[in-house]
């Protein structure tokens, strides 16, 4: 059967042709998701990876090595295993004991010029955009990691992943210890999380004169842009990467703990089941380690990003905000610390933008609802045309407003090019509750438009 847009229904217990657009949450496991048109299963599926931990890891439960057998995966970025206070090395304007070096060169808050005449393009957006990037530790109750996140207000507003906040979902009160570029510590409140788009606004207590990114319009990128990621991979703060975008509009399902429970009950049919792939986080009970799976659109480079990246900053050549880095794609299928192939994603600072100032308002962000049950037209015998095939419209909901019908295979959201039901889900998640979208769908051949008023996910 289909699954619901507009209202939400039982998770299944595998990936049927039918792809998950729950309300909320969203239920089928990503591990075995393939979009049409992809490679064989023994090439790229999506997955979310364990943080590195301060603690022994406990041995994998899940079977999920044999079951992976050489794929592709995309992987959560915490990264970290260091202590509080250790998360900032000071290798670049200070010795390893965090004392000044005796002849320290020319720095910009923790990046080193060693010769101010003959600055690159990566190093001035470096010396741009580093003073607005922090990492981020998280502790509970003996697990830990680290992540970073981007400065959003001179008081000390930090944009970062609802993973690193909560040790993917482990925790929901972490100790958090936040190191600024030039080695400064605070302690850290969360000001709200949002799990459906893994986004986090949290507080630096006592935090002031600190430096805002600056954002960048994400529509206006193109493939082909140069990238610069900077965040503490591996715990190793103020590391930058550089590459270029190579997907603009990319969506990608991923497996979180994270998510809101309990969004997947409905009128609709099916089983539940456990998904295979959890974050094995130290002091988890088995029963807690199943793991909703969220969709998400995301631009895609191929600058070097590896687990502590997350949170942190993608930034253009201008050295403004293009995409906060949330995942990665990894090689290295059993191992729980794959670093990079060079397939990373970011969520775009339109999105970004958007969900942090809902949260810093009021502590929770909106998300748009379509009131429709949507599958890959690829699965449905006799469409033309990739896009979201519309199985079922909801009597009061924004499809039905648009004048969609059954039948119907959506193509476009809001200017978007939609390929399946994971794109279409991932956009009408990306715009905010009650916001007008606009969809392009084809009728018996022919091609349509229409605007409606989102509905609201609850």
């Amino acid at each position: 059967m289909s699954n619901d847009i507009g209202s939400p229904i039982p998770p299944l217990p595998e990936r049927s042709a039918q792809d998950a657009a729950t309300q909320g949450a969203y239920t089928s496991p990503a591990a075995s998701y393939q979009a049409p048109g992809t490679a064989p299963a023994s090439q790229p599926a999506y997955q979310w990876a364990p943080p590195q931990q301060t603690v022994p890891k406990k041995k994998d439960r899940s079977g999920g090595g044999a079951k992976l057998a050489g794929l592709v995966v995309v992987a959560a970025l915490i990264g970290g295993g260091v202590g509080f206070g250790g998360a900032w090395l000071g290798l670049s304007a200070f010795g390893g004991s965090g004392e000044p070096a005796a002849v320290a060169p020319t720095t910009n808050e923790g990046i080193t010029i060693n010769n101010p005449d003959d600055v690159n393009e990566t190093a001035a957006v470096a010396a741009s955009a580093l003073p607005s990037v922090v990492t981020i530790e998280a502790q509970s109750s003996g697990a830990g990691g680290s992540g970073s996140g981007v400065v959003l207000s001179e008081d000390g507003y930090v944009l970062t992943n609802t993973h690193v906040v909560t040790l993917g979902g482990a925790s929901s009160d972490a100790k958090l210890r936040v190191t600024g570029s030039d080695g400064t510590l605070y302690d850290a409140k969360i000001v709200g999380t949002d799990p459906i788009y893994d986004l986090a606004v949290i507080k630096l207590e006592g935090a002031s004169g600190l430096t805002p990114i600056e954002f960048a319009d994400s529509s206006k990128i193109n493939i082909g842009d140069n990238s610069v990621a900077i965040g503490a991979p591996m715990g190793l703060a103020n590391t930058v990467t550089t590459g270029v975008i190579s997907n603009v509009n990319r969506s990608i399902e991923i497996q979180s703990s994270a998510a809101p429970e309990g969004d997947d009950a409905g009128d609709g049919e099916g089983e539940g089941g456990e998904s295979p792939w959890f974050f094995d986080l130290p002091g988890q009970q088995e029963q807690q380690q199943s793991a909703e799976s969220i969709k998400i659109a995301v631009l895609q480079t191929d600058a070097a990003i590896n687990p502590g990246n997350s949170g942190g900053a993608l930034v253009d050549d201008e050295g403004k905000l293009i995409g906060i880095n949330v995942a990665i794609a990894t090689a290295q299928s059993t191992s729980e610390e794959g670093g990079s192939i060079g397939l990373g994603f970011a969520i775009p600072s339109n999105i970004a933008e958007r969900v942090a100032n809902e949260l810093i308002e009021n502590g929770t962000a909106t998300h748009g609802l379509l009131g429709a049950s949507v599958a890959p037209s690829s699965s449905v015998e006799g469409t033309t045309t990739t896009g979201a095939y519309v199985a079922e419209v909801v009597s009061d909901g924004a499809a039905k407003d648009a004048g969609l019908k059954k039948g119907d295979v959506i193509t476009q959201f809001n200017g978007v090019r939609v390929n399946d039901s994971v794109d279409l889900t991932a956009q009408v998640r990306a715009a905010a509750a009650g916001s007008e979208a606009t969809f392009v769908y084809v009728r018996d051949g022919e091609e349509h438009e229409a605007t409606a008023k989102l509905g609201t996910l609850e």
